[in-house]
Formats: structure tokens, C-alpha cells, sequence
């Protein structure tokens, strides 16, 4: 039976995208927790940004909560050039994650930063 720490360092698995993400974006973990109209809460959402692994459902809930949060920071227009976010371009663990990836949002976030 392995012991407990091999478990966690299993299961940690460092700073995640999301956290890059949310920090481009101007955004808290209180403002996922406020968008999302799911049960997610202020403790899922810091797992998520430092990598303690969570489950594929707390991922999309995560993950659905990050695009509402931005999509509520964007005007009309910028809305219609928003690329939603899929939960596999925040976690390094999920599956069908690709490292090196460009942002398709990068000039919007720029411009959403600036205000």
C-alpha cells in the first residue's frame, strides 16, 4: 500500500493554467464563485488554480464559472469575438491537454485589462 505523501504528490500537480488565466484576466477566485450558478466555492476554485487535482465534474463547473465571469466583463461586441474557454486548456492533467497553446483572447484581454 503506498503511503499517504506518494498519494499527494500524485495529485499535485503545481500552478495551472487557470491560475495564469484568471490573473490575465483581472479576475479572483470570489469572482468565479459569484458567476457560477452552480455550487462551486471559494476552496474548489483555489484547488484549481494550484493544482491539487480535482474531479472532471469540478473542472467544468470551474471551468463554466471562468467564461461566465469573463463573458459578464465583456461589452456586445467584444462578446461576439469571445472564444469560450474548454476545461482542458486550464488543467495540465486534463485530458487532451496541449502545453504552449495561444490564446485566441489575448487581445481581449488586453483591452478588458485597460479599463
Amino acid at each position: 500500500m503506498p503511503c499517504m505523501e506518494e498519494s499527494n504528490e500524485e495529485r499535485d500537480h503545481g500552478v495551472q493554467p487557470l491560475d495564469a488565466l484568471m490573473t490575465g484576466w483581472g479576475l479572483g477566485n470570489h469572482d468565479l464563485v459569484e458567476a457560477s450558478p452552480e455550487q462551486l466555492n471559494h476552496k474548489q476554485v483555489q484547488k484549481g488554480r494550484k493544482g491539487r487535482q480535482l474531479t472532471l465534474h469540478s473542472m467544468q463547473k470551474v471551468n463554466r464559472a471562468l467564461n461566465i465571469a469573463i463573458w459578464n466583463r465583456l461589452t456586445a461586441e467584444q462578446r461576439e469575438l469571445y472564444f469560450e474557454y474548454p476545461h482542458h486548456w486550464l488543467f495540465s492533467y486534463a485530458k487532451g491537454y496541449q502545453p504552449g497553446r495561444v490564446d485566441p483572447n489575448d487581445p481581449l484581454k488586453e483591452i478588458v485589462r485597460q479599463r
